[in-house]
């Protein structure tokens, strides 16, 4: 009897036809989604990344447009109250969804760019499951609309299943990691240890604010440091445990 996973992908297969990278077979600390779903998130990758990348325009405008009722300094949005060189080190979720955008594009197309596949995988990693712990421990649901609040928190979760998608197509190179490590290992020094360019430049805080502005003295500064850093390592060794489980297979 065909399950209900396997009945979906056909349904889906119908609509979506075309060759997939072949499975691999590896362990599920690594490849945790059943194949179907696999199988169904690739057939879905051009109208998954363009989800992603109007989820980037939505990013840039929830940084840049949104009216913020949080504090004085923020009534033109965190972009406007940022000088433009920090600009790339602010909205951490709109960067993440263009890269797993773009990601599944270069696929798709047959381009070789395993350092935009690591990029992806990480920012997927960590923003996906960054957001909903910040939204759930450290800001609650108070000072943001419902729907909103629940908005962010479900789709960083899509997120985070959209990474277990990428060891299909992509090998996650030494160098192609280091890279991303790089990079969102940069981001956390700037978001949290170290400002510059008139930083810290993490995502606003809701548990932060205070009467005339933001407080990063107070403990929600330190949990968002702390989970932003522990997700940075878990990216990194799912990516080199990936790499080596597919060494191990000949891939």
């Amino acid at each position: 009897m065909v399950s209900l996973g396997g009945r979906i992908e056909a349904v889906v297969a119908r609509g979506f036809d075309g060759p997939l990278p072949e499975t691999e077979g590896l362990p599920r600390y690594v490849a945790p989604l059943p194949e179907w779903l696999e199988n169904v998130g690739l057939r879905l990758a051009w109208p998954i990344a363009l989800v992603n990348l109007v989820g980037t325009l939505f990013g840039f405008w929830y940084y840049a447009g949104r009216p913020t009722d949080l504090a004085p300094p923020l009534v033109e949005g965190q972009l406007g109250a940022a000088p433009p060189l920090a600009y790339p080190l602010i909205p951490d979720s709109p960067v993440a969804t263009m890269f797993i955008g773009l990601s599944f594009a270069a696929w798709r197309l047959d381009w070789n760019t395993e350092w935009l596949h690591a990029l992806a995988f990480f920012g997927c990693i960590k923003l996906g499951l960054w957001t909903p712990y910040v939204q759930l421990i450290v800001n609650g649901p108070a000072g943001i609309a419902t729907w909103l609040y629940w908005f962010l928190i479900l789709s960083h979760l899509a997120m985070a299943v959209e990474a277990f998608l990428i060891h299909r197509y992509a090998s996650f190179s030494v160098p192609a990691v280091a890279v991303a490590a790089g990079w969102y290992g940069f981001n956390d020094v700037v978001d949290y240890f170290v400002p510059v360019l008139e930083g810290p430049h993490h995502t606003v805080l809701r548990a932060e604010v205070v009467a005339g502005g933001l407080d990063h003295t107070l403990p929600a500064h330190d949990l968002a440091a702390g989970w932003a850093v522990v997700l940075t390592l878990v990216a990194t060794f799912l990516a080199l445990a990936t790499r080596a489980e597919k060494l191990k297979r000949g891939g």
